[in-house]
């Protein structure tokens, strides 16, 4: 049976048509049941809606703490019927209470190679400390950011005089890889979680790496 699963976006939703693109060639058995957005004016809720998905903006109110938000966000999902909560440039920190309730079905994308470069601007921020190699993580959430099990790293070199917007393009076509492959295991059951262990096919996860060429 497919898997649902729901995708939280803040931006133009690269990942998100990524994954979409994924359950309709067979690489993911899954559907995306919810989209949610923590920003009205994200331009990835006009193209989710463009492609028959269902998008919806859940904005912070006034005075509304992340707990609060957090309980919101989680009584959305459920009601979408989500299985499995997707993070695909979501900007927004959630609450302890959300990812507890969600443990081991919640996944997010970073652009570093955890767990170097947690945080903003890794792009940047790799660039300005001259690092030769870089990419992008795919992990579990847990309370603490961007410190879950890692499932899948794209691994890439970085090469001579290449400035963020280059960088940041060869990474996002790396997340456009692992992340349908992550979410895929997901779906197959092979990926999952148990005591706050991740595991592959039965055994303690190793993570996987996906080379764009080979980093000498």
């Amino acid at each position: 049976m497919a898997l649902p699963f729901a995708v939280l976006i803040s931006g133009r939703g690269s990942n998100l048509l990524a994954l979409e693109r994924a359950t309709r060639d067979g690489r993911i058995d899954g559907r995306i049941v919810a989209v949610l957005c923590d920003r009205v004016d994200a331009a990835g809720i006009p193209a989710a809606r463009a492609l028959g998905l269902e998008a919806s903006v859940l904005e912070a109110a006034q005075g509304m703490d992340r707990a609060a938000y957090g309980a919101a966000l989680s009584a959305a999902l459920e009601a979408g019927g989500a299985r499995l909560v997707v993070l695909a440039g979501f900007m927004r920190i959630l609450d302890a209470g959300f990812v507890r309730h969600w443990a081991g079905r919640l996944l997010n994308i970073h652009p570093s190679l955890l767990p170097a470069y947690r945080g903003l601007h890794t792009h940047r921020r790799v660039l300005e400390a001259g690092e030769r190699i870089h990419g992008c993580t795919v992990h579990f959430v847990v309370e603490e950011l961007d410190a879950g099990p890692i499932v899948i790293q794209g691994r890439l070199a970085v090469r001579p005089g290449e400035d963020e917007g280059s960088l940041s393009a060869r990474v996002q076509r790396l997340e456009h890889i692992i992340y349908p492959r992550a979410v895929g295991w997901m779906a197959e059951g092979r990926l999952t979680w148990r005591d706050g262990t991740a595991y592959m096919d039965g055994a303690p996860l190793r993570p996987a790496i996906v080379e764009e060429e080979p980093c000498v």
